[in-house]
């Protein structure tokens, strides 16, 4: 295993073009976009080695590839994943002042390892538009381990921190401490996430980039001042998000009040979804656009932040990333949220539900990889759409919809194996797509 605390270079996949594509997207939209100049900005073989050789890297997707999946060409999928977790890569707690003031986001008890961002990239075998999932964090699924067994029902986000807690125990019993016995816990919540949405999407995961909140403080710092964008003023104490209206620059508190904000907001996590997308939209246009890295001084700088605060997984070939990553640039990603249900009450808990078969068959008409099948990702018999439990029974707590419309399973355009994919119109997303290439002004 190698993950947070391990490091090594980067080994190269078989078959090499998928590889490229992933690597073009795996970095830029997880924040590490920098890697674009390399290919073209002079720096030193020295430099670029220097980089390579101190990666915090993950083999998390072994044990969940197997189950995964098939691909129909030659596209690949890259998972962004989010933590909130007010850790380091030990498993210590932050300093509190630095929680409280800089990242203004409480004790470092909250957040434990739960993902609060999922994003499934979907690199086209044709070079072509780059599409973008974000999945909620609190849609209701059926979750699994990374050996493939099902956790049970819960948020999705759960998935991760339900392995670690459980692979934690089993290792402490065993006499483990410290530094390894972080590191494998975080490697189990890593493979759990990975099954979990592998199975829901029914899209295999080929590549995978994690930071926590630290990670994203520390890149913003860096980049910092950030140009975004809102369509209505906001203050909230929670977050610590107080903005104007209209274009404005962020440092890196602020960037991270401004992508965490949920309370005062309409859309509730909807609209901190698209605040994310958002963001990560004005940063790849800040990196292509005003030669931020120019200075090898400062190129250092980020690079030490992602060697630092950054898990990627093994696989990874930087050395096609930097002849290739330009590519992604000039707006060929669009950011898209996946549909919910609905809200409700699970397990005395406030969840979304979701409906697996419309939610597979929309991934898969988007992606262009034909109809939506079941993945099998818990092996024989097991697979997100046997979920009874996505809409409410009779006499559950049942609130008012989601932005996809009124719950029905049976409106779902679901397609057999044999059929073309249904079409595929931004109405059938929760809110309004984001598009890659400059500052999308959100609310």
């Amino acid at each position: 295993m190698r993950n947070g605390r391990t490091r090594k270079h980067c080994r190269t996949e078989a078959p090499r073009r998928r590889t490229r594509r992933a690597v073009i997207a795996g970095r830029a939209v997880a924040g590490v976009v920098s890697f674009t100049v390399l290919a073209g900005s002079g720096v030193s073989w020295a430099a670029y080695h220097w980089v390579t050789g101190g990666l915090n890297t993950s083999d998390a997707l072994d044990k969940v590839r197997k189950n995964a999946p098939k691909h129909l060409d030659d596209s690949v999928n890259l998972l962004l994943i989010g933590l909130d977790s007010r850790k380091d890569m030990d498993g210590n707690d932050l300093p509190k002042e630095f929680v409280q003031d800089q990242l203004h986001a409480g004790s470092s008890d909250i957040g434990y390892y739960n993902t609060n961002t999922l994003i499934l990239m979907h690199i086209p075998a044709d070079g072509g538009k780059v599409q973008a999932f974000s999945v909620p964090r609190d849609d209701y699924v059926e979750t699994y381990n990374e050996d493939g067994s099902v956790q049970g029902h819960y948020k999705i986000k759960e998935a991760y921190s339900n392995a670690y807690t459980g692979r934690r125990e089993k290792l402490y019993a065993q006499g483990l401490r410290g530094a390894e016995l972080e590191a494998q816990s975080r490697e189990a919540g890593r493979e759990a996430t990975l099954a979990t949405v592998q199975n829901f999407l029914g899209q295999p995961v080929d590549h995978f980039a994690e930071v926590n909140l630290l990670g994203f403080y520390d890149i913003a710092k860096v980049l910092e001042p950030i140009q975004v964008c809102l369509k209505h003023p906001v203050k909230d104490r929670y977050s610590g998000a107080d903005f104007p209206a209209g274009l404005q620059k962020v440092n890196a508190k602020q960037a991270l009040a401004f992508v965490r904000q949920r309370h005062g907001l309409d859309g509730g996590d909807l609209d901190r979804t698209h605040r994310q997308q958002a963001f990560l939209s004005s940063v790849t246009h800040k990196l292509t656009s005003q030669g931020v890295f120019e200075s090898l001084g400062k190129l250092q700088d980020l690079f030490g932040v992602v060697k630092k605060d950054l898990v990627i997984d093994s696989k990874l070939n930087v050395i096609d990333f930097a002849q290739q990553a330009t590519n992604l640039t000039g707006g060929k990603v669009e950011f898209r949220t996946l549909p919910t249900e609905g809200s409700a009450t699970r397990n005395n808990e406030d969840v979304e539900l979701v409906d697996v078969d419309k939610v597979r068959s929309l991934v898969a008409a988007v992606f262009g990889g034909g109809p939506a099948v079941s993945p099998g990702a818990g092996g024989p018999g097991h697979s997100a759409s046997a979920d009874h439990d996505q809409v409410p029974p009779p006499g559950e707590n049942h609130r008012a919809p989601g932005p996809s419309g009124s719950p029905s399973s049976s409106s779902s355009p679901s397609s057999s194996p044999s059929g073309p994919p249904p079409k595929v119109s931004d109405d059938q997303f929760a809110g309004e797509s984001v598009k890659e290439g400059g500052i999308p002004c959100v609310n």
